[in-house]
């Protein structure tokens, strides 16, 4: 059996419809958005499926998103019962990567989701804050760009190591325009606000640290998880509950580091597999190894994948 890496997608990756092709081709997959339903207390089909603004808030996209990534593993290990050799998630992802290797039950996988979301959003209130993308810097240029803003007073870090050359930045959003040009000066060749209302992977969400803590401490529910887990913010594996409670809520104030997470352990891989809508991180992995990445998005994908590695392929 090839060793399998399992990713699963963050925020960013939410859109209406996804997940469809999963509810309407599988009994499994209702009984599950039943179950997300219950656990989150409003139909969770109809922010997934019906035009809605909801879906972009952080509260209702961390849940939606988490919903689709774990349906998209459960069906497959349904089909073809793995023993991931890692768990690897982005940002929102690494709580789907506990989920799947058993750290937490579905219903409060789900719960935890729709919790961190609305500590986010809380910790930014009034705050104008934001996320941006530069493409080209080096992650050195990002570092001091970012540390001679904070010299002058201005909130700005480097947030998600992405792969190289792609480097998202975290902060008030005012001073995230005001490093625009620099950036470009430094030699990005794109610097760009996203729409997003929260400043993930830095300082301000200091405030959400310890109640996110709490509510992982009564949620998570093994001691020690079936396979290893890739922490964000350390590179570095963890399975067990205690270390998965620091990880989780470290993980807001701290950077992602994916591209280091996926480079320490391409030599032991033979095959990521993202589950999730977009293939992003198939899309990242392509830049930073050379292993194969096939990504599960809808049941096509979820067919094709099944078929290709029961044939070992």
């Amino acid at each position: 059996m090839k060793k399998i890496v399992v990713v699963f997608s963050g925020q960013g990756t939410q859109a209406v419809g996804m997940g469809k092709s999963f509810v309407e081709g599988y009994d499994y997959a209702r009984e599950l958005l039943a179950e997300a339903s219950d656990a989150l207390g409003y139909d969770l089909g109809e922010i997934l499926f019906e035009e809605n603004d909801r879906i972009g808030l952080t509260q209702y996209a961390q849940p939606a998103i988490l919903f689709v990534s774990l349906t998209a593993y459960k069906l497959f290990e349904s089909e073809l019962p793995i023993k991931p050799l890692y768990a690897l998630g982005h940002s929102l992802g690494e709580l789907s990567a506990v989920c799947a290797v058993g750290g937490l039950s579905f219903a409060d996988a789900l719960r935890v989701a729709s919790e961190r979301g609305k500590l986010m959003q809380k910790a930014c209130e009034g705050a104008r804050a934001g996320m941006m993308v530069t493409l080209g810097l080096s992650d050195e240029a990002a570092e001091t760009l970012c540390a001679a803003a904070r010299d002058e007073g201005k909130k700005v870090w480097a947030a998600n190591y992405n792969c190289e050359g792609q480097i998202v930045l975290a902060g008030l959003k005012a001073d995230l325009e005001s490093l625009i040009e620099p950036a470009k000066t430094a030699g990005a060749k794109r610097a760009m606000l996203l729409d997003m209302s929260a400043a993930s992977h830095c300082p301000l969400l200091a405030s959400a640290q310890a109640p996110l803590k709490e509510i992982l401490s009564q949620k998570l529910s093994a001691d020690r998880f079936l396979s290893p887990v890739i922490s964000n913010a350390t590179a570095k594996p963890y399975q067990t509950k205690s270390k998965a409670i620091a990880a989780l809520s470290d993980q807001l104030v701290k950077p992602v580091l994916y591209k280091q997470s996926v480079a320490a352990i391409e030599n032991e891989a033979d095959l990521f597999i993202e589950f999730g809508r977009g293939g992003v991180l198939k899309g990242l992995n392509k830049k930073i190894t050379a292993k194969e990445t096939i990504s599960v998005a809808d049941a096509d994908d979820l067919e094709s994948a099944i078929e290709t590695l029961s044939k070992g392929e």
